[in-house]
């Protein structure tokens, strides 16, 4: 936009230098046109008037003119004579030609200026010589154009200059003005990134025009109103973690209280499968308290080292691997160059703890999982692959469906939210996930985040 406003002031200043100064050189350079032939005409016709009187003395003044003349001029004007008898001895005589056989023959003066354009390389004017009625010969000044083009050059050029340096002072008043006119925009687009990456206490300046200060007040008072509402969604998940806990786990206790009294086997067999609905509908709210903080905490994305963050959640699920003889590798060409993706803090960590869970639950004993963390242009891939049995088609479009559960070796017994937090999470921090066949069979989950940007 500030290009645009810069080539617009530049454009309108070129048409109004344009407008003014091109009539302006074209009259300046009639005008000198118009008063060399004036003065070169008069010169002429005081010689014509001397040559006409033809008495000796007009003779002598007429060469002492001519010769005075060409001095004044250095040489560059030549006066030509032509008439009846020996008065113009101590001038040259010019070869007939069309323009002075009409000046004898009509007695008019002529000008010829060599070019309809501006004009050729000389200046010729024509000036009959009367003696009464009668023509009796003609004065003919021949004048270089060579001082004329070069005042010609010095009139267009100092415009051009002109006309350049106010172009050029043009951009600069130009840039100024467009960068104080669309200030209010660019606060505003500092404001919207704030709100992209998390940041709802963002809140933009009251500046400008009238339409742009109308514009932040309502995106401002969006901002408190969008703010206020997470954070009373914030509150009513911290209400319902305690409201909904302590209940199950009192409910909890009295099962295994009347477990403990009963001596009837079908009466212990019932409180048992009690208790387990309990510790199951427990494991559900769980579930759900994570995913609707995942929905609720809106944090803003920081620079993170993801091959960090993959490395630190490695060393706490090895044991539970090594409990099972699964292998976990870390590969790919990122490791060496440790790279850097945009998360909000703490979301990487439930995604990589998701995807592990999910990866051993369906591994076979001695199986091996695989991690690779890869940059690819502006995004960096972090991929899980899993030995198992791995996804149909139809089941990879329901697994991020809430209370979903996959049919894997140890799958009944997940909650089926795992996959909906880790795509809830990856979705806050403007990057995605899917689910992809493994090589050599089994299921690979994709992860895909914002590289951070480089510095230094």
């Amino acid at each position: 936009m500030i290009r645009q406003l810069i080539r617009s002031y530049v454009l309108l200043v070129a048409v109004a230098v344009l407008l003014f100064t091109v009539p302006v050189a074209f009259t300046l350079t009639a005008q000198l046109r118009g008063d060399t032939e004036v003065s070169m005409e008069r010169e002429a016709t005081t010689m014509a008037l001397l040559l006409g009187n033809g008495d000796p003395a007009s003779c002598r003044a007429l060469e002492k003119m001519a010769g005075a003349y060409a001095a004044e001029t250095k040489g560059k004007d030549e006066v030509q004579v032509t008439a009846a008898g020996g008065c113009a001895a101590g001038v040259p005589r010019p070869d007939r030609d069309a323009a002075l056989a009409r000046a004898l023959e009509q007695g008019r003066p002529t000008t010829d200026w060599g070019s309809d354009l501006i004009w050729g390389r000389e200046l010729v004017i024509t000036v009959p010589a009367k003696e009464g009625t009668a023509v009796v010969g003609a004065v003919r000044i021949v004048s270089s154009t060579s001082g004329l083009t070069h005042r010609l050059w010095t009139i267009w050029g100092f415009r051009a200059g002109l006309a350049v340096a106010v172009l050029g002072v043009a951009a600069l008043i130009g840039t100024a003005v467009a960068r104080r006119i669309t200030l209010p925009l660019r606060q505003l687009n500092d404001m919207a990134s704030k709100f992209s990456d998390g940041d709802l206490t963002a809140r933009s300046p009251v500046t400008g025009p009238q339409e742009t200060q109308t514009l932040a007040r309502t995106l401002n008072q969006a901002g408190e109103r969008l703010d206020t509402l997470i954070a009373s969604q914030r509150n009513f998940v911290a209400d319902a973690s305690h409201q909904l806990r302590t209940p199950l786990t009192a409910l909890r206790l009295s099962l295994d209280n009347i477990a403990d009294g009963v001596d009837d086997a079908f009466v212990r067999e019932d409180v048992e499968q009690a208790t387990a609905e309990v510790v199951r509908m427990s494991r559900l709210v769980n579930g759900l308290l994570v995913l609707a903080r995942a929905e609720a905490k809106v944090t803003a994305a920081e620079p993170l080292s993801l091959t960090d963050i993959v490395a630190e959640r490695l060393s706490v699920w090895r044991p539970a691997a090594d409990e099972r003889g699964v292998t976990i590798a870390l590969r790919g060409s990122g490791v060496d160059d440790r790279p850097s993706v945009m998360a909000g803090p703490g979301h990487l960590e439930q995604v990589l703890d998701n995807v592990f869970s999910n990866a051993l639950e369906v591994s076979p004993d001695g199986g091996r999982i695989t991690v690779r963390t890869e940059p690819e242009g502006d995004q960096v891939v972090l991929s899980v692959a899993a030995e198992g049995p791995g996804m149909s088609d139809a089941e990879k479009s329901r697994a991020f469906d809430r209370f979903w559960r996959g049919q894997g070796l140890t799958g009944r017994s997940g909650s089926g939210l795992g996959l909906g937090v880790v795509r809830q999470l990856v979705t806050d921090d403007g990057g995605t996930v899917a689910l992809a066949d493994a090589p050599g069979g089994g299921l690979c989950v994709r992860v895909t985040l914002r590289a951070a940007p480089r510095t230094g």
